[in-house]
């Protein structure tokens, strides 16, 4: 019979890290086509297609790049792919896969993963991981669900999906809701119905900056008094709590939301900014009198991609419909 095609693409990232020599940090050194050779299994599923479009470690990817990276998915979809699997590094995957999933609009899946263990480590979970994304990509009932990240045989959300643990093999999670499936002897099995997304426009420039800055105790506002003369096009803040900040900040943002748009997500890790529940100077009422959104689900670091890809399509006016209506956050 026929097989379905998948392509596979690799990054770079600790899946694909080794030492070139003893006693040596490891760097990024196998190719896709190798990691492949790891599961043998899955010639058997697909005809694949692999192709290595880097070998950067997460930190340094960029979205110029990832652009490039979403325009030959879009390819591989337009070849007949029935799925799209990307392996990169951990460190930024979270917001890659957010980037991606803003952008995506495709029924069929775009699937991230990666490693916590190099491919020269003992119980390397690279194989096992992309095994189980391609696994994913090729279900049928993961048509119509964007983009996901598979990991430790969960699946999880773009939109929700974060990097917990800095060295810990279960590294990732999603807070509040938690992953979206998992596999079960090798069968991918969903835990709710796929959520309505809306899709961004591609940006049109990519020369925009976004700040984002965090919120701290006793924090002077040297550097947020200098986010309009150094040239930034919006403010991503990580506040305290449901989204406060010290009178001084608060005042100093006020002024700032008459030139840029400015977001105010929670730096917590878990749980939603607040609308309406404190009134003191700096708190989430005070703050959006002054101008400023609140990204209520949003972590930061996902608010300022959104922020990003808005600036880039010229579409920063529409910047409270998809803070208050991404139905991402409304399983």
């Amino acid at each position: 019979m026929d097989l379905p095609k998948l392509a596979i693409a690799a990054l770079g990232g600790t899946v694909s890290m080794q030492a070139r020599n003893a006693n040596e940090g490891v760097i990024p050194t196998v190719s896709g086509e190798t990691l492949l050779a790891s599961i043998p299994e899955l010639t058997n599923l697909a005809w694949v297609t692999v192709d290595t479009l880097g070998l950067l470690p997460s930190a340094s990817l960029d979205f110029e790049f990832l652009l490039s990276v979403l325009s030959w998915a879009n390819f591989q979809i337009r070849q007949g792919a029935v799925g799209v699997v990307i392996t990169l590094g951990t460190d930024t995957l979270e917001e890659t896969a957010t980037f991606f999933d803003y952008l995506w609009d495709h029924d069929e899946p775009l699937v991230l993963t990666g490693a916590m263990r190099s491919a020269a480590q003992a119980g390397a979970d690279g194989p096992a991981n992309l095994l189980d994304a391609c696994l994913v990509a090729l279900a049928e009932n993961s048509r119509q669900r964007g983009v996901q990240v598979v990991v430790n045989g969960q699946i999880h959300q773009a939109s929700v999906v974060r990097k917990t643990d800095s060295l810990a093999l279960q590294a990732f999670s999603s807070p509040i809701f938690g992953p979206t499936g998992m596999l079960v002897e090798k069968t991918v099995r969903y835990l709710r119905q796929p959520a309505q997304r809306r899709v961004l426009p591609l940006p049109q420039q990519t020369t925009q900056k976004i700040a984002l800055l965090e919120a701290s105790l006793s924090a002077d506002t040297l550097l947020l008094e200098n986010i309009l003369d150094l040239g930034y096009d919006g403010l991503v803040i990580a506040a305290f709590g449901a989204g406060h900040l010290s009178k001084s900040w608060a005042d100093v943002v006020e002024k700032i939301t008459e030139k840029i748009p400015v977001i105010i997500a929670t730096r917590t890790g878990s749980g939603s900014t607040a609308q309406s529940s404190y009134g003191f100077m700096g708190s989430e009422m005070d703050l959006i009198r002054k101008g400023a959104s609140m990204a209520g689900f949003l972590c930061p670091r996902k608010a300022r991609i959104l922020l990003w890809l808005l600036a880039g399509c010229q579409c920063q006016d529409k910047l409270a419909n998809y803070l208050n209506e991404d139905t991402r956050f409304q399983n």
